[in-house]
């Protein structure tokens, strides 16, 4: 999935091929895992490849790579034309980009001297649907903002979210839904939550939270379209009691949830606040004002 024979990936300022691309195996983020990296969409539009909201994208890395104490020698302008760069020599169309900064040998728990960059993409399909998912309710909850910058895209988080959907899948569910150390509703392993109610859309406020960026594409959206929109401290009964619910993340786009701990929700996915909002949001990338090239 990820490469092939051909695949070419950017590194510390050399276009190589993938399969030639080697790491030193006293990497401090291998070790222990500080690094950060982003996830990116790139659509196939009318008018050439768009990579969606891609400085934002780009803003997010070099700000959690400042609180991981990491040091990135590209602008974000510039990481957004190398993007379109690897498109082109990958001839991709619709396809996910993985940015990663990754420490160089250091294994004391001291800053690393330096830090290497890695662009990298496979191809992903824009018109993939995920059917609505049953989701569990995690025994394991999201790291303590005061623990770890819970806002920054860190390599060593996600080994929590590995823990939580592998419990969710071994228990027969489709995802996870985590609660944050307050034990709030925080988000899913790798996807901010969304559930409407009565016809108002609730989400979980920002401070616990990884502050996606198709989540706050969804809150315009919302907005836009005459829906409010309620971020608060969202509790289990809350979400067990809703209409509808469904994630959001750059690599699934929106994904509509069926069932919470068994318990079925009451409306239909296509009846649902999220579902028009998943129309929306295709329409939204499909149409993006961002830097596009012409079709390969």
């Amino acid at each position: 999935m990820h490469l092939n024979k051909q695949t070419v990936l950017f590194l510390d300022g050399q276009w190589i091929q993938a399969k030639d691309a080697r790491t030193d195996l006293f990497s401090q983020t291998l070790h222990y895992g500080n690094g950060v990296f982003e996830g990116l969409r790139a659509y196939k539009t009318p008018t050439g490849i768009t990579i969606f909201k891609a400085h934002q994208h780009f803003e997010r890395f070099l700000s959690s790579a400042h609180k991981m104490l990491m040091n990135c020698q590209y602008s974000a302008n510039e990481l957004v034309d190398l993007s379109y760069e690897l498109l082109e020599r990958n001839q991709m169309n619709d396809a996910y980009i993985r940015p990663l900064l990754f420490n160089g040998p250091e294994l004391s728990l001291n800053p690393a001297n330096k830090s290497h960059l890695m662009l990298t993409a496979w191809e992903w399909g824009s018109n993939s649907v995920n059917e609505p998912f049953d989701v569990m309710i995690s025994s394991y909850q999201k790291p303590q903002p005061k623990s770890l910058p819970v806002d920054a895209k860190v390599v060593g988080h996600y080994t929590n979210s590995i823990l939580a959907s592998t419990e969710a899948r071994s228990n027969g569910y489709d995802e996870a839904l985590l609660l944050d150390s307050r034990g709030f509703i925080a988000e899913g392993p790798a996807a901010n939550f969304f559930f409407e109610k009565n016809d108002v859309l609730f989400t979980p406020s920002i401070g616990h939270i990884l502050p996606g960026i198709t989540r706050s594409t969804i809150i315009d959206l919302a907005i836009e379209a005459g829906y409010e929109v309620i971020e608060k401290a969202v509790s289990v009964g809350d979400v067990l009691e809703a209409d509808s619910a469904f994630f959001t993340s750059t690599s699934t786009e929106i994904t509509g949830i069926k069932s919470i701990n068994k318990k079925t929700l009451p409306l239909k996915w296509e009846d649902s606040i999220g579902y028009s909002l998943f129309l929306m949001y295709r329409q939204k990338v499909m149409n993006n004002d961002c830097k596009v090239y012409a079709l390969v």
